[in-house]
């Protein structure tokens, strides 16, 4: 029974009339605002990773400018630390150029001057080296 019946379903024929035709063109119709809708958000989609992508790749190159300019910050930092500990130094023997007796010491001691009957003995700093190198082997 069930081959008669599907062999009858397969025989009807669609009635045309001007409703069938209006449901049939609804239906196109909405299959094709389906259609268009899947391809609005295909575009929309590619569009959003396109957008994800390139604000990715800008975050990573922000980022490694980033390190290295805090690289390059803490370079800095360390080399205005040893510019002011050189100036504090330089501060000091600015104030110890004032002395009149540490001038008097650093004129005998750089350039051999001396006082009045004072006699000045120099001796090279190799032979002490060598001297103290020799006085431990004994």
């Amino acid at each position: 029974m069930e081959q008669k019946k599907r062999k009858s379903s397969a025989t009807i024929a669609s009635i045309e009339t001007e409703y069938v035709r209006s449901l049939q063109k609804k239906a196109s119709r909405k299959h094709a605002r389906k259609i268009r809708l899947y391809r609005r958000l295909t575009v929309f989609a590619i569009v959003a990773a396109i957008i994800l992508v390139g604000m990715t790749q800008m975050y990573m190159k922000q980022k490694q400018v980033l390190e290295a300019k805090e690289l390059e910050k803490m370079e800095m930092i360390s080399q205005l630390e040893e510019v002011q500990q050189e100036q504090e130094t330089l501060k000091r023997q600015l104030v110890k150029l004032d002395d009149d007796d540490y001038i008097a010491k650093l004129a005998r001691k750089d350039y051999f001057l001396s006082e009045n009957n004072e006699i000045i003995f120099s001796i090279p700093e190799n032979k002490k080296k060598t001297d103290k190198k020799d006085n431990g082997k004994e």
